[in-house]
């Protein structure tokens, strides 16, 4: 004669319980990160004449709107605001501790 088969205990209603430790982690997205941008941090003889041609003509000049247009580094364009001011090819509208606004010098 075989040896006898123990039964199985019958299945409950509720869930398995499984241990704290033994669930995977939720994974957290990384978040979208922006692409580093390589900015010039001295200016070269073409970047230079164009600043000089096209930065007098715009409407609003700031070092934010220089550098990204430009692609030179933030400290690179007051520098280049300051020598736009003293050439008398842009007026100061509004000075703030972290935000200069300028415009183009017109015959006003």
């Amino acid at each position: 004669m075989a040896p006898k088969k123990e039964k199985a205990p019958p299945p409950s209603s509720k869930p398995a319980k499984s241990g704290g430790g033994k669930q995977k982690k939720k994974k957290w997205s990384k978040g979208k990160q922006k692409e580093k941008v390589n900015n010039m941090v001295l200016f070269d003889q073409a970047t230079y004449d164009k600043l000089l041609v096209e930065a007098p003509k715009y409407k609003l000049v700031t070092p934010s709107i220089l550098s990204d247009r430009m692609r030179i580094s933030g400290s690179l364009a007051r520098r280049a605001i300051k020598d736009l001011m003293a050439r008398g090819a842009i007026r100061m509208i509004s000075s703030h501790s972290s935000q200069q606004i300028y415009t183009r010098a017109t015959n006003t």
